[in-house]
């Protein structure tokens, strides 16, 4: 069997691109004859100034909607990423295995770096790392498979690095995994701003679709979705139409079309639109429906946590243990 593993940050409620481009792709991974597992990153949430209570509700939140989502704890193992130690374990001897310069190198780390700095706000050093753990999350269970939206292909490749590096100096130790992508709507852009990733730490703002917005508000949003200038009508260019290029990945990864195709049957924006906001609450209705179910009974989510962790944990341990005695550590 391959195994797979994925995680997801709860820094903000999760939104169309998450769903899309990651948790969607999940739930059909975990269909396959595949050991799969599933992580709230919920460390990953700390490299930033954070409300601890909204951190946990979020957690708890993610937690839920990925098993409103279709992802079953019969058929995969969904976890939170602290309540198994081997994560941070492990982290610590890829930090003795990374340089200061390829992490430096991390686009996501130059970009939050610099908004930090612009705000006169600190950087924290976790931000800097926070590759190294990742790659740790990863490496721990010997995954081969991580599906992922593009914005993540270079920790992929910084996790692969370092796997081949620590192997290389300190003996055979890790599995090399590879990123996995969705062949369409991998990433969902802004609706207001189609350069720009839709993405949930943009707290409510109105070019992004959140997984529990209502209806209306889902229709809204899309329908005031900025297209392009020009009056060169529906056609899929990326570079030249992003924003009509968002609106039709959007409508190929909900129904299942080529946007290039799709592109051909329109004639103008507005109908474009409305199948897309279409597309979008037809989409998400089970999803909200299973969500409120499942919200009720906090308790059972809980449960599905802890038992995941458990699971998490015994495949772990021994990789990191083993890692421990390679890079010449006592046993205890």
């Amino acid at each position: 069997m391959t195994r797979i593993f994925s995680g997801i940050k709860p820094t903000g409620h999760l939104t169309l691109g998450n769903y899309l481009g990651a948790v969607r792709q999940w739930v059909e991974a975990e269909q396959k004859p595949d050991d799969a597992l599933f992580c709230v990153v919920d460390l990953h949430a700390l490299t930033i100034d954070h409300d601890p209570a909204r951190v946990r509700r979020l957690s708890r939140q993610a937690a839920t909607l990925l098993l409103a989502a279709g992802l079953s704890p019969d058929r995969c193992t969904l976890f939170v990423q602290s309540h198994v130690d081997e994560h941070t374990r492990l982290a610590y001897l890829l930090e003795c295995t990374a340089t200061d310069g390829e992490l430096r190198r991390m686009v996501q780390y130059k970009e939050k770096a610099a908004q930090a700095r612009g705000a006169g706000a600190g950087v924290r050093l976790s931000l800097l790392t926070y590759p190294v753990l990742m790659a740790a999350d990863i490496l721990a269970y010997g995954a081969e498979e991580v599906p992922v939206g593009e914005d993540q292909r270079q920790h992929v490749e910084l996790t692969r690095d370092l796997a081949a590096r620590f192997n290389q100096r300190y003996g055979h130790t890790f599995t090399v995994p590879r990123a996995v992508h969705p062949a369409v709507a991998a990433r969902v852009m802004d609706l207001q701003d189609p350069a720009s990733k839709m993405g949930k730490s943009f707290g409510e703002g109105p070019g992004v679709v959140f997984l529990l917005d209502e209806p209306e508000a889902v229709r809204r949003k899309v329908m005031r979705a900025v297209t392009d200038s020009g009056d060169g009508g529906v056609v899929y260019d990326r570079a030249g139409r992003p924003g009509v290029a968002n609106l039709l990945d959007i409508l190929a990864a909900c129904t299942g079309g080529d946007p290039a195709a799709l592109a051909d049957g329109y004639g103008g924006y507005g109908a474009l639109k409305r199948d897309v906001a279409d597309a979008v609450v037809e989409a998400l209705r089970p999803l909200r429906e299973r969500h409120a179910e499942l919200a009720a009974d906090p308790a059972a989510v809980d449960r599905v946590l802890r038992e995941g962790a458990a699971r998490a944990r015994a495949l772990a341990r021994p990789v990191v243990d083993r890692a421990y005695e390679a890079i010449g550590l006592l046993a205890p």
